[in-house]
């Protein structure tokens, strides 16, 4: 299968679409909490409700996947997510928005990491980080457009429509794939079986195990304390939902800044180095987000973070494609379900933490772990990719 053949648009598309699904309702919180007559942190259950099932449905998404093909995969799951995700508009209460965002992680599980799979099947390792790079355009915009698509929503439609128009995205991403399938190779299994070996294969590797760990704790103090900067920015600054929704945009302005200078970046600081600069510069843009009494330095705040979080998190991704060559998208998978389920949990435990102590606390304990996490990650990628895929 050669670079050429692959579809990164439609897969960028793919992406977009889960990962706008995400992250659009961080500006939303605060305005769902209105509309339902509760609070923010109550309101935190719709980002874990789409989160962990994202997360256990790779366990099941993954297998499928290497077996009957992975942009066989992705056309079901766009085809289901835009069903959960226009009946979201329809919920008339929390407990219902809950249950339907479940259904649209669920959906979405299909998405990001079989696609990464499917880029693993077709490029070599040296290439696959610069490659991911450009995949990750969609996800990126995603996270350029979702804060002001969602604030604007908030401010002046309602939070409803924004899950039509996700929905409405979804099926024309679908038609457009359907059209061209059958011309796309798409590498199958058909004599695979669903068995717990690829998972004890993967559990058997220290360094794949590691990674796994990695994921779950990237997932719970990096990505779990994201949605809560909007409603901080409106509790603190009394800023509107449109205005806050911009300021969200430039955590994917600073993600487009990785994706630009990633080819440079891979080449001159080398995995480990990408890891820790990335953790630190999610240190300071949180130790600068507690403690600066102007809301216009959260441009640079949100600048950092999609700078930082991408530098590591994307050096994480290009190790997942390696771990189990032979059943990727069930390892890719399982690195997913692990970011995710630690995410649902880093969300709630975010919540909690404000409820207790309010936001900069909350912010101060997650810069800190934040910290430690990069520090272990770092020496983690100092052991060379071909010697960690086939270390036990």
């Amino acid at each position: 299968m050669g670079q050429v053949a692959l579809p990164l648009g439609l897969l960028a598309a793919a992406g977009f679409l889960s990962s706008a699904g995400a992250r659009v309702i961080d500006p939303l919180l605060h305005v769902i909490a209105s509309d339902f007559d509760t609070t923010v942190p109550a309101v935190s259950i719709v980002v874990a409700a789409f989160t962990l099932p994202y997360g256990v449905c790779q366990l099941v998404l993954g297998p499928v996947g290497d077996r009957f093909g992975k942009l066989r995969v992705i056309l079901g799951a766009l085809l289901a997510y835009a069903v959960a995700t226009s009946a979201c508009a329809l919920a008339s209460d929390l407990g219902t928005l809950t249950l339907l965002r479940a259904g649209a992680g669920g959906a979405s599980a299909g998405l990001i990491p079989v696609g990464l799979a499917y880029i693993g099947d077709s490029v070599p390792y040296a290439e696959r980080q610069v490659t991911l790079s450009r995949f990750l355009t969609g996800i990126v915009l995603a996270q350029t457009l979702a804060g002001p698509i969602g604030g604007v929503f908030g401010d002046y439609v309602g939070w409803r429509g924004v899950f039509l128009v996700l929905a409405a995205g979804a099926l024309l991403v679908a038609a457009a794939l359907a059209a061209r399938i059958r011309h796309l190779p798409d590498r199958r299994n058909p004599s695979a079986r669903f068995t717990i070996e690829p998972f004890v294969g993967l559990l058997r590797r220290k360094a794949s195990r590691q990674l796994l760990i990695g994921a779950f704790i990237d997932g719970m103090v990096l990505v779990g304390a994201f949605p809560f900067l909007a409603p901080y920015l409106r509790e603190r600054f009394g800023l509107p939902y449109a205005a806050i929704g911009l300021l969200l945009a430039c955590f994917g302005l600073g993600a487009l800044i990785y994706i630009r200078s990633a080819k440079l970046l891979v080449r001159h600081l080398g995995e480990a180095r990408m890891v820790l600069a990335g953790g630190l510069l999610l240190v300071l843009a949180l130790a600068v987000a507690v403690s600066v009494p102007w809301w216009p330095a959260f441009v640079l705040v949100e600048l950092a973070l999609g700078l930082g979080f991408f530098m590591l998190h994307s050096t994480m991704q290009a190790r997942a494609t390696e771990m189990l060559p032979n059943a990727r998208a069930t390892a890719v998978s399982c690195f997913a379900c692990l970011l995710f389920v630690g995410q649902s949990i880093g969300a709630r435990g975010m919540g909690a933490l404000i409820g207790t102590g309010g936001y900069r606390m909350a912010f101060a304990i997650d810069a800190a772990a934040v910290l430690l996490c990069a520090l272990w990650l770092a020496r983690l990628m100092r052991r060379p990719q071909t010697a960690a895929a086939g270390a036990d």
